[in-house]
């Protein structure tokens, strides 16, 4: 990513084998994968607690996820689930950095406990996993050449044009947003990370970078614009994924979630990273997960 320099891919190459479980307070200061579980018979949420810490599925996608140049990881996803796992009694964690389209097969494989990487909720997902209550709700928007020359709007502007190109990252929210509006599979261009979404613009090899709008502006320079939110996309949000048969630690992360969320902490959390605690009230999971894709 522009912001830290540091893509998904090289982050997982540098983080070896080492784990290291850090306070809440500073999250974490290491990523990588751990062994699944402690072989005790009891829930996620009872080894969780018996163990100290949670292993938490991360993006690097500022700005709902940001690894630092040291390793260590924040962004309005990770100090959310933080904050609220503190109410909970898990005092560290350990984050795993891994593409959008592993978090799920990942989580239901056991490599982490919880998916908190802003992975928006739609009906495919919510047919997989468990979604906390939503703690952001956010647009979408294109990055584009300066001056937008093919004058893309929306997703219908893109259909229209066969010729128009799009980088989304696979298995992404908005990857999926395109093939659900069958957009041909030749207008499609994949991307590993943000920065490279730019760089293909910048090179000429995509008309346009499809991403929420807040990621878009942590990424922009200069021969590059953002868009105005894009209208023909579904209303989307995120909160903590669990696997389905963790339904108390979700049960439990809920009620300390509504707690969390009627705190200046919470409001504050959203607010330094571009959202707003108000675009979520009335918000729910039902809503979101009725989003189609």
């Amino acid at each position: 990513m522009r912001r830290t320099g540091i893509s998904r891919r090289g982050l997982l190459r540098g983080a070896g084998a080492t784990v290291v479980a850090a306070p809440l307070t500073g999250f974490l200061a290491g990523c990588s994968f751990t062994q699944p579980g402690t072989g005790q018979p009891n829930s996620t949420l009872d080894q969780i607690r018996s163990q100290g810490y949670a292993r938490v599925a991360i993006a690097n996608e500022p700005p709902y996820t940001k690894v630092n140049a040291d390793g260590s990881v924040t962004g309005v996803e990770p100090d959310v689930v933080s904050a609220v796992l503190k109410r909970m009694g898990i005092g560290s964690i350990q984050g795993v950095v891994t593409p959008y389209e592993s978090m799920i097969p990942g989580l239901n494989a056991n490599r982490w406990d919880i998916i908190a990487a802003g992975l928006f909720m739609k009906q495919s997902r919510c047919a997989e996993i468990l979604y906390s209550e939503p703690d952001i709700v956010s647009t979408e928007s294109f990055a584009v050449p300066a001056g937008n020359p093919r004058e893309l709007a929306g997703i219908a502007d893109v259909k229209a044009d066969p010729a128009v190109r799009v980088a989304v990252l696979p298995g992404g929210f908005e990857d999926g947003v395109l093939k659900t509006e069958k957009v041909p599979a030749g207008q499609i261009v994949s991307v590993p990370d943000g920065r490279s979404g730019v760089e293909a613009i910048l090179a000429g090899r995509a008309d346009a970078f499809f991403l929420p709008t807040l990621s878009l502006n942590s990424l922009k320079t200069d021969g590059i614009e953002i868009t105005a939110a894009i209208k023909d996309v579904q209303q989307t949000g995120a909160g903590a994924g669990f696997r389905k048969k963790d339904t108390d630690f979700q049960k439990a992360y809920d009620e300390q979630l509504a707690a969390f969320k009627q705190t200046p902490e919470y409001a504050d959390t959203l607010a330094k990273w571009g959202f707003s605690a108000d675009d979520v009230r009335g918000v729910t999971r039902d809503q979101l997960c009725a989003v189609s894709g």
